[in-house]
């Protein structure tokens, strides 16, 4: 078949899919389906952002989604991103319950897509199907089931990994959506701000900051009192006090009186590490591999998390697994870890419980063993007669 032609094929399966999934979506949900999960909190921030109300107001957040079908028994979910993230929800003020779920479903399969091809295509186009595990890489799944956020990390990780050699302004600007969960990347941040210095790539951190601020700006035009009123909601909303499932968190409730500094003690250290690993590698420094073991401590010592938020460590997993193919390492470890995820979900596992605190250490372990990091052959090889 001649290229064009196979293209050509390629798009009308594409579209085809597409329509037929929107069809499928239009059937099946309802209004109450969209009220039962958590893309409810970007709905009722999108719809008070519409009619010039804070977003960030527990009462009147409670109100609305219960008014949309949300079963009183349930917790009121609120938007906790920052106001940088106003701008991805405020066309859902202009949307029912439904069609909002439709279309923010939509959008997340599509970002999913385009950052499996581009990892792809990172990967050197391998023969091999690892990549399209991606569809269904069980963070990515928990977010179509839940309409959460995670996604959006993804797309930003992976458009920065693909961007950063050749188009270093849109680079910078794909890692807003970084900025949106900061505390997921403070290693990974860190190294960026050094890396771009030691490189002199200061088009990124320009790409970065217009970013930013064409965002606040947004912002401030939607809603000039948002930081306020978010700040506000940080504190008073009990976020900093809400036991989360991290390995940070775990160890905040071990000691005795459960201190808040402890649950940021993990998360500090590893930015030392970061600093340090980074100084050691400098000269050879990749991001597709040292890069992503940085992501990958950033999810085990975050303070705040959600198994979601994994969905922004699928470029790690998929790397491995090239790996471990090119190595014949095995893989079976890799399916062990994604089945237990799977099926802590299928048995109704709340990404709120602590079944999923151990999930980011999966990643990691995973990482390293196929990347021979964990190879113990290797090492007993390389010690000396």
């Amino acid at each position: 078949m001649h290229p064009r032609t196979r293209k050509i094929a390629a798009a009308g399966i594409v579209t085809a899919g597409i329509l037929f999934i929107f069809a499928l979506y239009s059937f099946t949900l309802s209004d109450k389906d969209a009220a039962s999960r958590d893309f409810i909190s970007y709905w009722a921030a999108g719809q008070f952002l519409a009619h010039g109300q804070s977003p960030y107001g527990v009462e009147a957040v409670r109100n609305l989604e219960r008014a949309a079908g949300r079963n009183s028994a349930v917790p009121v979910l609120l938007m906790r991103n920052p106001p940088l993230a106003l701008f991805l929800v405020a066309s859902l003020g202009h949307m029912s319950p439904k069609t909002g779920l439709i279309v923010w479903l939509l959008a997340l399969e599509s970002m999913v897509a385009l950052s499996i091809w581009l990892l792809w295509r990172l990967n050197g186009e391998p023969r091999s199907p690892f990549h399209l595990l991606g569809f269904v890489f069980p963070p990515v799944l928990v977010c179509y089931m839940a309409g959460q956020f995670g996604v959006f990390l993804l797309l930003g990780v992976v458009l920065f990994l693909y961007f950063h050699r050749t188009r270093p302004m849109a680079a910078g600007a794909a890692l807003l959506f970084c900025a949106l969960k900061p505390h997921l990347f403070l290693p990974f941040g860190l190294v960026v701000l050094i890396w771009v210095f030691c490189r002199r790539r200061l088009a990124i951190l320009a790409g970065f900051l217009l970013a930013v601020v064409a965002s606040c700006a947004l912002a401030w035009g939607i809603d000039p009192h948002a930081w306020p009123q978010y700040f506000y909601m940080i504190r008073h909303g009990g976020a900093l006090n809400e036991a989360v499932p991290t390995v940070s968190a775990a160890l905040r409730l071990a000691l005795p009186s459960h201190p808040a500094w402890s649950q940021y003690v993990l998360e500090l250290l590893a930015a030392v590490w970061a600093i340090w690993y980074f100084w050691r590698h400098r000269l050879a420094w990749d991001w597709m591999d040292h890069g992503l073991l940085l992501l990958l401590v950033g999810c085990v010592c975050t303070p705040y998390g959600w198994f979601t938020d994994e969905s922004l460590l699928l470029p790690a997993v998929l790397v491995g697994a090239c790996a471990a193919e090119k190595a014949h390492r095995p893989v079976w470890p890799l399916a062990v870890a994604a089945g237990a995820m799977l099926l802590e979900v299928a048995l109704g596992a709340e990404i709120t419980s602590w079944a999923f605190v151990w999930t980011p250490l999966a990643w990691l372990a995973w990482f390293l063993f196929s990347t021979g990091r964990l190879s113990l052959r290797r090492r007993l090889l390389a010690i000396p007669a």
